[in-house]
């Protein structure tokens, strides 16, 4: 074992290099060697110009490849020092690139890595995912969303960049982001400016007002049996004693169907930091602003903002003409009273709409019935008015919780207002939209771009308990079978029906409704098949109570702080 002298300068050719850039063997004969041993002779003697097959992909031999990786032919090495260490950096480069030479951009989609003990890698486009997979190196470990197994590769012999994950939590929508952030330094000022790249965007839809609902008919049903002609029985819940830290089954799901798509994007992307909006609602003062003192029991009024949810509410819209905030041809909205305040009218939040320019000084000191002639039109204004708060009483509920879960990862957690995500949002140019909105959440100067499609998630379920139908009273009417796997199938799996004759012959992917016969109910994102054997199918992926469904996403309204030249 040689010793090394402190002081001593040593030559950069045996120095140690980075695990990243050793040749790494690929389970195929022949493919991913380092000098091509495996490849038989006459096979060398034809492709002679395609060098040497590294652990990602990069190849050092032949003409130059995309991506600006230097071209070394097969078997000879660098002419210089300085060569070689121009060469070992572009590999680099092509490894871990910095933001302005990034894979990912806005014509590319994000591909999931693992490595072969299913840990995670950096993520990797579409088009170096197709190369692995080709070439024997890599297969297909889930569908949706799409993720490769590495066969030669673990995280040892690779190169990781921290990852983020912004998080805006919504009631009835979660917007998602795993970007990635960079920090760079100004030497003649020393300012540091933020810019973040998105890699990929979700959007999560709960299901908590459905589950709602099938409570209080399920409440409903059981009150009704238990005082329609028959011997009165107490109701349940009043013998039951609550837990400390209970929360209603619809709120909880919120948290619980957040918390499962942070833990599975942590088993497939190497997520170093996490980013949450805590936006809370007062809902008392929101309906009496003007309450204070011993009235008020609560504090301070503090954590309002009406504006966000005003707009969250009427879907960033003119209630009189329907004219659009965001998006093309949007024009600017104003808060309006129904009632006047000239006429008595309440800064409460059943008494704020919003209003364009142009309508909201047409309406003036006018009540809404003397301004809107339409009746159809001024009730829905007025019912939507008067929408309740549940929204943001299930957010005030669900926050402190969701902020507790994520704590446990062990993970830094950075906290940010609904104010800086809008600020974050505006000053890049940056439309509205809930995956967006993740992306902007946090301390972030320049958001760089981001990918074109979104991930749509639909919480689906898993199913039913109850293995007994009723009828609308309440009372049994028929028997589900314990076994919810019929064939090799249970519903919500992701399969592929291969039809070859009939009416309905051809190729279908979506998901399978089960049934106790041989023929199933298939679900495409856009029609239902009726009566497909299951003979025919094959599993894609397992359900696992989701639903997913890819959507472009919203283009660059405006280039980074008003600069229309570099419009994205």
């Amino acid at each position: 074992m040689s010793t090394l002298h402190t002081g001593a300068r040593t030559h950069r050719r045996v120095l140690p290099q980075p695990a990243a850039l050793e040749s790494v063997p690929a389970d195929n004969p022949g493919v991913g060697t380092k000098r091509g041993t495996d490849i038989p002779r006459t096979a060398q003697a034809g492709r002679r110009d395609t060098g040497v097959q590294h652990g990602r992909g990069e190849t050092t031999g032949g003409a130059p490849v995309p991506g600006g990786v230097a071209a070394v032919p097969a078997g000879r090495k660098p002419s210089s020092t300085k060569q070689h260490s121009a060469t070992q950096q572009n590999r680099t480069t092509r490894i871990t690139s910095s933001p302005k030479q990034s894979r990912f951009t806005a014509d590319n989609a994000v591909v999931f890595v693992l490595d072969r003990h299913k840990r995670p890698l950096m993520p990797t486009d579409c088009k170096r995912a197709k190369k692995l997979l080709a070439r024997g190196r890599a297969v297909v470990h889930r569908k949706v969303p799409f993720t490769i197994r590495l066969k030669d590769r673990t995280v040892d012999q690779s190169m990781l960049e921290p990852l983020g994950l912004g998080i805006d939590p919504g009631s009835q929508h979660t917007g998602l982001s795993l970007d990635k952030t960079v920090e760079a330094v100004d030497e003649s000022t020393g300012e540091v400016t933020t810019t973040r790249t998105g890699l990929w965007l979700g959007q999560l839809d709960h299901r908590g007002q459905h589950i709602h609902l099938r409570l209080v008919a399920r409440a409903q049903r059981r009150r009704g049996r238990r005082g329609r002609n028959l011997r009165h029985r107490a109701a349940r819940n009043r013998n039951r004693s609550v837990r400390v830290g209970w929360l209603p089954p619809s709120v909880q799901h919120r948290v619980d169907s957040t918390m499962t798509c942070v833990t599975r994007l942590q088993s497939l992307a190497p997520i170093a930091s996490l980013r949450l909006e805590r936006v809370s609602f007062d809902t008392h003062a929101m309906t009496a602003p003007g309450i204070s003192g011993l009235e008020y029991q609560q504090g301070t009024l503090a954590g309002t903002e009406i504006r966000e949810y005003l707009l969250a509410k009427f879907c960033h819209r003119c209630v009189y003409c329907d004219a659009t905030g965001v998006g093309t041809g949007s024009v600017p909205l104003n808060i309006d009273h129904l009632l006047p305040r000239a006429r008595g009218g309440t800064n409460r939040v059943s008494n704020l709409v919003l209003a364009c320019v142009r309508c909201n000084q047409a309406k003036g000191a006018r009540s809404v019935d003397a301004f809107v002639t339409d009746g159809v039109r001024r009730a829905r204004i007025k019912a939507e008015a008067k929408t309740p708060l549940r929204d943001a009483a299930a957010m005030n509920a669900c926050r402190n919780r969701l902020a507790a879960e994520l704590d446990a990862t062990g993970l830094p957690v950075e906290w940010a207002s609904g104010g800086r995500t809008k600020w974050n949002r505006v000053r890049n140019g940056v439309p509205k939209d809930h995956s967006l909105d993740a992306l902007c959440v946090g301390a972030v100067d320049v958001i760089v771009r981001w990918v074109p499609t979104v991930l749509h998630i639909q919480c689906v379920g898993r199913g039913r308990y109850q293995r007994v139908t009723t009828d609308r009273f309440g009372f049994p009417r028929s028997h589900r079978p314990r076994r919810k796997q019929h064939y090799g199938f249970i519903t919500g799996d992701l399969v592929k029906a291969v039809i070859p004759t009939g009416p309905k012959a051809g190729v279908y992917r979506g998901r399978v409704i089960v049934r106790s016969t041989r023929t199933f109910r298939l679900v495409t994102p856009t029609h239902r098949y009726d009566g497909i054997n299951c003979r025919y199918m094959t599993t894609m992926q397992r359900g696992d109570g989701y639903s997913y469904k890819a959507r472009p996403s919203l283009q660059r309204r405006l280039a980074p702080h008003g600069d229309q030249t570099k419009a994205a």
